[in-house]
């Protein structure tokens, strides 16, 4: 199918010399809690896992079963920037931070890195190329774009549980009905974003109320 991701990115870059590409994507800009986290993927050409596909068009089980095979045939690193970190400096370059992490996490260092979207970050070490949609048409982006998602995922899982009421486990920290409206019954916990709009007027609201 023409709309699959596949290796042509890849392979024009080990054609111009590079032995170790790796694919790398960020999840979590637009939710209003909870880090940005970013990974990074170094496929084996020999064991590349069948199904791999941009994170938002798999089920969850899928992303689930490919994040494990992943786990075991390629080189995978997790990168994050936290809540504190996109605060005070911005989503975009709490992003790059994430990127440049996930990167330097990998087990050897790529010598050329295909990043999903429009721009590199400017601390990315090295070789790189951004590539617009990337997740739908690199491999390695769309590997990298399921293990973002399934860890990100997994964290918002668990903070649901220590901070309940949100709907964490079903929107991710996005800012669905449900948490629009348990954020102002319930209020604003550390783990949301102060500079994001609804946070800010919440808060804003309380403290004009206190005074």
């Amino acid at each position: 199918m023409a709309n699959e991701p596949d290796f042509t990115f890849e392979e024009a870059a080990f054609a111009r010399g590079a032995f170790r590409v790796a694919g790398v994507d960020e999840v979590g800009r637009g939710p209003l809690c909870g880090p940005v986290v970013a990974a990074a993927v170094r496929l084996d050409p020999a064991r590349i896992p069948e199904g791999l596909d941009d994170s938002k068009k798999l089920t969850r089980a899928r992303r689930e079963a490919l994040n494990e095979a992943l786990a075991q045939t390629a080189d995978v690193s997790v990168g994050l920037a936290s809540v504190e970190e996109i605060d005070a400096l911005n989503i975009l370059q709490a992003s790059h931070s994430a990127i440049c992490r996930a990167v330097r996490g990998l087990s050897v260092a790529p010598d050329h890195v295909l990043v999903d979207g429009n721009r590199v970050p400017g601390d990315l070490a090295g070789s790189a190329e951004a590539v617009v949609k990337g997740d739908a048409r690199s491999l390695s982006i769309a590997a990298a774009s399921i293990v973002a998602k399934v860890w990100r995922d997994r964290l918002m899982v668990d903070l649901a549980q220590q901070h309940p009421g949100y709907g964490w486990e079903r929107n991710a920290g996005y800012p669905t009905k449900d948490h629009l409206e348990a954020l102002q019954n319930l209020g604003v916990t550390p783990h949301h974003r102060r500079s994001f709009k609804p946070v800010h007027h919440i808060l804003y609201q309380a403290k004009s109320i206190s005074s």
